[in-house]
């Protein structure tokens, strides 16, 4: 009731307006908000500093995507609440991004993401260094007594193995949380939403992210490479490409590891935890044979 009271004081309805809980968000709350005849989204989060999210970095990064023209626009904020312009559409599914036909409309986009926001991007920018990120979540979870204490050094010892092996770095202006549901279909072109991470990083962790989020198949993740850099995939970009798809995932990893005691947002964290270490270890382990 309280967030609805927020929603509905803002200063910027004409009339009473009608709100609806929007289902996703594993980091903010989200809702409908129709006033008239037009929709917007209100996101309700504040900075989560243990997953290193600025919302005026959101903010900036909304304004600069939309700028782009790959995200809606920002209408309003303050501490606390984004207001959007609401696109019409279905959010995408792990099947529909491995699909033939979607995976040719989302490299343009990721292409537009990497190449065009941050010439848009208005203030001091952050850089999103998984590595940095999985040592941070790691002295988070030790100093919070985390029942995964006992394999983290194992994780970040492996963390930093792969960084020395998925260098040498370009940087590009990063989406860096390429889920199935951060992709709009409007019926007549896709949308990428959701700037919480967004940042300089390398762009393998925006394509290793969406073939671990989703599930690419090895045939698949060849294309996705060769899609994107309109060039034949060498064995030393394969080679880096598939030690940062196992960085995305050890991220993603310990990111839920945190949640699963930070986090007062409904959902089974301890699942996701299990579903992402199991992924992570099976890529790890392809990893670790292709290089004998």
């Amino acid at each position: 009731m309280a967030a609805l009271e927020t929603i509905r004081s803002l200063p910027l309805w004409n009339g009473t307006p009608e709100v609806s809980v929007l289902k996703g968000g594993i980091t903010n709350r989200n809702y409908r908000v129709t006033d008239g005849e037009r929709s917007y989204v209100v996101r309700l989060g504040d900075d989560i500093p243990i997953h290193q999210i600025s919302r005026q970095n959101e903010v900036a990064a909304s304004r600069a995507a939309h700028a782009a023209g790959i995200s809606p626009a920002v209408i309003h904020h303050q501490p606390g609440i984004l207001v959007l312009d609401y696109v019409g559409g279905r959010t995408l599914t792990p099947d529909d991004v491995r699909s033939p036909a979607y995976l040719e409309r989302i490299v343009p986009l990721i292409q537009t993401c990497h190449r065009e926001t941050g010439r848009h991007y208005r203030g001091a920018a952050t850089i999103f260094w998984a590595f940095h990120v999985i040592e941070d979540y790691a002295a988070t979870l030790t100093d919070a007594g985390s029942p995964h204490v006992p394999r983290l050094n194992e994780l970040v010892r492996r963390s930093r193995a792969l960084e020395a092996a998925t260098g040498p770095y370009d940087i590009v202006f990063g989406h860096n949380d390429l889920l199935a549901a951060n992709f709009l279909d409007d019926g007549r072109r896709l949308w990428l939403i959701d700037w919480d991470y967004a940042g300089y990083n390398t762009p393998l962790f925006d394509l290793g992210g969406l073939a671990s989020n989703n599930e690419l198949s090895e045939a698949q993740e060849v294309w996705l490479l060769e899609r994107y850099f309109e060039r034949p995939v060498s064995g030393d970009l394969w080679r880096r490409y598939r030690a940062m798809k196992c960085v995305a995932l050890l991220r993603e990893t310990l990111w839920s590891m945190v949640s699963e005691i930070h986090s007062a947002i409904d959902f089974d964290y301890a699942a996701y935890t299990a579903e992402n270490i199991a992924r992570f270890e099976r890529a790890y382990d392809q990893f670790q044979h292709s290089e004998t």
